[in-house]
């Protein structure tokens, strides 16, 4: 080999040594828990509820304008096995509910026309909450990816908001779709605070935001910027109102527990008139919520007295019309089923269902 050959040689050896230790300290580490198996435990029975009867007990009405009892149906729980449920979608199309264990880092599918339960995705960046847009495409709030996704009808995922004015958003909680295709969606902490729902990191925005994304120009814009700690977010079914649950009581005693509404107007993504509509909550806390065609406000309720886990339904107005009680703290729930009068409640470690006169307004 002659000297030229040989220097050739030594200088690509020489850069080939550096891209792999430039690739060796940019290694990532793992996106969160990834699945860690129960054990041997028993897991909690399928079916309805222990005491249930026609007419279920578990469904407590307070209103006659409640619709959360059929008269012969029951709560049932229909999966179990989680370590923290979270985020239900539904998709008619396939009769399929996702939902997100958030800890296990992976997006479960429950089959409702056989029952059967399958992993979907993962990992899947320790999504938190999922909806559905109008093309029936999975919009997913990443806390581990610290981004808003969206998977294509094909399978690929586009990036739909990772960074806000140069810098990483928090941890992306939960998502509305309006009929526009904007995309509106919470940036609380919770997922960059430890290790068990994300992953430790810093902090980079100034404060905990509700965003409007629109994929079509790729304009971001925070909305509303005054929450402690935004979380579940829905519209009304004529898309004037927009409510958003601020879940701040769990950074302190003193801090809010309630769920906000505003009047919205969401081509301009202009946000006004904000107040409170529900307040009840406290020592606990509502996480996730949906709307129905009647405009009443289903949430879900957890994190205090046991005796009043499950499901609220608000009216318009923020009256309490109804609970549903089930024995976990509720973080979501969607109406699914092909009619959407099926209500998918996502309890800690377990996924429940019942039938309701109500219908979702979700679309599609």
């Amino acid at each position: 080999m002659n000297r030229r050959a040989f220097l050739a040689t030594a200088a690509a050896a020489a850069a080939s040594a550096a891209t792999l230790m430039a690739a060796k300290a940019t290694t990532e580490r793992p996106l969160g828990e990834t699945a860690v198996p129960l054990g041997d435990t028993q897991p909690l029975p399928l079916g309805p509820l222990s005491g249930s009867r026609y007419p279920d007990p578990h469904i407590e009405s307070l209103d006659k304008r409640f619709k959360g009892n059929t008269g012969i149906g029951a709560v049932e729980r229909v999966a179990t096995g989680f370590r923290w449920a979270e985020g239900p979608v539904y998709f008619p199309a396939g009769r399929y509910l996702l939902f997100s264990d958030i800890p296990n880092n992976r997006i479960m599918r429950y089959s409702e026309d056989d029952g059967h339960l399958s992993v979907f995705r993962q990992p899947s960046m320790n999504s938190n909450g999922n909806t559905i847009d109008r093309e029936g495409r999975l919009i997913s709030c990443e806390q581990g990816g610290r981004r808003v996704t969206c998977t294509e009808l094909d399978g690929s995922i586009t990036v739909i908001a990772a960074k806000y004015n140069g810098k990483k958003l928090n941890s992306p909680n939960d998502a509305a779709v309006a009929s526009n295709g904007t995309i509106w969606f919470t940036d609380p902490s919770y997922g960059i605070v430890g290790n068990y729902e994300g992953l430790r990191e810093p902090v980079e925005q100034e404060k905990c935001n509700v965003y409007r994304a629109d994929p079509k120009s790729g304009d971001l814009k925070a909305v509303i910027d005054d929450f402690v700690m935004p979380n579940g977010i829905a519209f009304s079914p004529d898309e004037k109102k927009l409510y958003v649950i601020d879940s701040g009581i769990t950074e302190g005693e003193g801090n809010p527990s309630w769920i906000r509404v505003f009047d919205v107007d969401i081509d301009s993504g202009k946000v006004s008139n904000g107040r409170v509509l529900a307040k009840d909550f406290a020592p606990g806390f509502t996480d996730g919520m949906r709307c129905d065609t009647d405009g009443n406000i289903w949430c879900s309720m957890g994190k205090a007295d046991p005796k009043e886990d499950g499901v609220r339904c608000y009216s318009p107005e923020g009256q309490l019309l109804g609970k549903i009680h089930v024995p976990e703290g509720v973080a979501n729930l969607t109406f699914g089923g092909m009619q959407r009068n099926r209500l998918y409640i996502c309890g800690s470690t377990s996924l429940y269902a019942c039938y309701t006169n109500a219908t979702g307004a979700m679309k599609p």
